[in-house]
């Protein structure tokens, strides 16, 4: 009888010790999920930030460019040097581009190629009117500004929904 007293108590703290255990490896691995969520959640909203952060900036550096292209006689040695600017900083919407894709989903990365879209045919425009300026070229001025400020709104629109997807995607994450 104290033998199997003496079992009992075995097989009852092996138990014990075995549902202990599981739910600390449970426990263990749950928190690790979340911990990696939230790491992931950081990873993503940095690169969004970054990408958005560099959008900004080369968009600032396009529009004083084409302000400067709007005047009837534009600076040329003023406008190359804001084309210069907005090249690196292209460029820097680009590199902070590739994060954005490699981080994901896709709809944002699906999001991010709209904005490279809609920049790249703004972009056009705005190299179209430098040559027109260049070569004292004044026709079709009209048609350009107003085919500037079409893709200007197109621009607005897909960064919008870039900010949309991005937003979504991070409080999908919490």
């Amino acid at each position: 009888m104290t033998m199997d007293t003496g079992l009992a108590a075995l097989l009852g703290a092996s138990i014990g010790s075995l549902t202990t255990l599981g739910a600390a490896v449970v426990s263990g691995r749950a928190q690790a999920r979340a911990q990696h969520a939230q790491w992931r959640r950081q990873h993503r909203r940095d690169a969004y930030a970054a990408y958005l952060s560099a959008l900004h900036d080369r968009d600032v550096a396009m529009d004083a460019i084409l302000d400067e292209l709007r005047s009837h006689r534009p600076d040329l040695p003023e406008v190359d040097e804001k084309v210069r600017r907005f090249i690196a900083l292209a460029r820097e919407v680009h590199r902070a581009m590739e994060v954005v894709i490699m981080e994901g989903p896709p709809s944002v990365a699906e999001a991010a190629d709209r904005v490279a879209q809609a920049s790249g045919d703004l972009s056009e425009v705005m190299r179209r009117m430098v040559r027109k300026a260049h070569a004292a070229d004044a026709t079709d001025m009209a048609q350009d500004r107003a085919a500037a400020s079409e893709r200007e709104r197109s621009l607005y629109k897909a960064v919008a929904d870039f900010r949309t997807r991005a937003r979504e995607t991070l409080d999908r994450a919490r």
